[in-house]
């Protein structure tokens, strides 16, 4: 059963990134936001298996969270895509103390990405409204929401990426055997 669960890991935190999502804790949020959950999972498994790998899961990510979100209207896709891609790039430093500071720094400018993609799809469709002071919550969203995901994912990534890391060097060693 251990063997079983170690060879499905990465799937089964997979399938908990709608759960977290749309569980929406509130204990980990700030002015009523909450840190932007997929990156935490794209970024370790889009830095070890390269970006095509990357634009796969950033693809069936934004495929599952727009499917249980209520507004279908705007979709977390193309954000979801550009940081699969942009996160299969970016090399596994060697250096543990950059590379924590590291994750913060590229969550939360995923973060902002996906955010403002979302935002500027609400903004198109709502173009014909001449009121845009209605839209300055929307920047506090997600700068609120930059915030806590560069503040969270140096601890969740790090975790992450070792666990992947193990399950990918224990697939290759049985790969040999």
């Amino acid at each position: 059963m251990n063997k079983f669960l170690k060879k499905r890991l990465s799937i089964i935190i997979f399938i908990l990134i709608p759960i977290i999502f749309l569980w929406h804790p509130n204990w980990l949020g700030f002015l009523g936001i909450q840190p932007y959950w997929p990156l935490f999972w794209l970024l370790p498994w889009s830095m070890i298996n390269g970006s095509i790998n990357g634009i796969i899961f950033g693809l069936f990510l934004g495929l599952i969270l727009d499917a249980v979100t209520l507004d279908s209207n705007f979709s977390q896709i193309p954000g979801l895509i550009l940081c699969g891609v942009w996160f299969g790039r970016i090399k596994i430093h060697s250096d543990l103390l950059v590379g924590h500071f590291r994750y913060g720094l590229i969550c939360a400018f995923g973060s902002f990405l996906c955010g403002t993609l979302h935002f500027l799809q609400i903004l198109f469709n709502n173009f014909s409204n001449n009121n845009f002071l209605v839209f300055i919550p929307g920047v506090q969203n997600i700068l609120a929401e930059v915030f806590l995901t560069g503040l969270f994912a140096p601890l969740i990534c790090s975790q992450l990426l070792r666990l992947f890391k193990s399950f990918m060097g224990e697939k290759q060693d049985n790969k040999f055997l």
